[in-house]
């Protein structure tokens, strides 16, 4: 499908988009869609414990930061000198600091200052003079839990990556208090259901994007909601996670683990990368392209938008943001008109 069309304004406003993930993926769509006319707002993670976030997380006992980090730095107006020192992660010989990144030490100081990591994120929002909303999907810890496909099951999104087997379906539990179902926060909920288009993705099915649909009140308004339900297919398979997949059986997990088909349309890339182009030490989670299935997604009802979206650099494989944010931007569009012609 063409990616030339001119975007437009809703009716007068600004198109509402709301962008669901976590992991690598999301900011590159972020940033892309930052350079247009929508109101975003980023709803972002909060079940990740590897790495510097999850070294914070267990010692200063605030939410993960990374995903939070990338996505601010995403959506910032500062300087790129600014940006950069946001975004400096000390080198690993630095034996108190090993690893950490200023902006992940920024966010967890924030988080001991205000009430909540939820307040804490807005106020290092003005501070970022960031351009939309950044919203953490929840105001608690979470933990990931999954099923494999042998019958076992883990906690904790390390844990899950690196087991070596094939998660069958995942949920969330409060890390502190088990029994507790976990909840999202108001204007999670709000800008879900006020939005003219909900995209899901791009970033790991299991341990990425459905962490917050697995929030009871967070999945519930993706249900509910009227907006245009969009899913960034992946470009790659995942070692443990969707290795094997059709761009069809991502679809079939989202709807499975939503409890239906409400994925409304699927972008799709049509582009074959090069043979023996990626460098998979760099980028070893990755097993090969994810093969299609126009039929199987046609089946759940979706629509497809099938495109070049394609973009190669560093011996990797990465969506092409500009194209992605085009398409984005038509369909909320699309869905807004829809919305306004059904309030006339």
């Amino acid at each position: 499908m063409p990616t030339n069309r001119i975007v437009r304004v809703v009716k007068g406003r600004r198109p509402k988009v709301v962008v669901i993930g976590g992991g690598t993926g999301l900011p590159v769509v972020l940033n892309s869609l930052r350079n247009k006319d929508a109101d975003i707002t980023a709803i972002v993670t909060v079940a990740d414990d590897g790495g510097s976030s999850g070294i914070i997380r267990n010692y200063i006992n605030v939410v993960p930061p990374g995903d939070i980090r990338n996505v601010l730095a995403a959506l910032s107006d500062l300087p790129k000198v600014d940006l950069d020192v946001f975004q400096y992660r000390f080198n690993t010989n630095d034996d108190f600091f090993s690893g950490h990144a200023i902006g992940n030490l920024i966010i967890a100081a924030l988080s001991e200052m205000s009430p909540n990591i939820f307040d804490a994120v807005q106020e290092l929002s003005k501070m970022m003079k960031i351009d939309g909303h950044v919203y953490p999907a929840s105001n608690t810890k979470l933990t990931l839990n999954a099923e494999f496909t042998d019958g076992t099951t883990l906690a904790g999104e390390h844990e899950i990556t690196h087991s070596g087997k094939h998660v069958k379906r995942v949920w969330v539990t409060d890390s502190d208090d088990p029994k507790e179902v976990p909840k999202s926060l108001l204007p999670v909920v709000a800008s879900i259901m006020q939005a003219d288009v909900v995209v899901l993705g791009p970033g790991s099915l299991f341990t990425s994007i459905l962490p917050n649909l697995m929030i009871s009140d967070l999945g519930e308004a993706v249900r509910q909601t009227p907006a245009e339900v969009v899913y960034i297919c992946n470009i790659m398979t995942q070692i443990g996670e969707t290795e094997g997949f059709t761009d069809a059986d991502h679809v079939n997990v989202l709807n499975e683990h939503l409890g239906g088909n409400y994925i409304d349309t699927v972008l799709v890339n049509t582009r074959e990368i090069p043979d023996n182009y990626m460098d998979h030490k760099k980028y070893d989670e990755y097993v090969k392209q994810v093969t299609p299935d126009f039929k199987g997604l046609r089946d759940m009802g979706c629509r497809v938008i099938q495109d070049d979206f394609l973009s190669l650099h560093d011996k990797g494989a990465f969506h092409d943001g500009a194209k992605i944010a085009r398409e984005i931007l038509n369909l909320a569009f699309q869905s807004g008109n829809r919305k306004n012609e059904v309030r006339h």
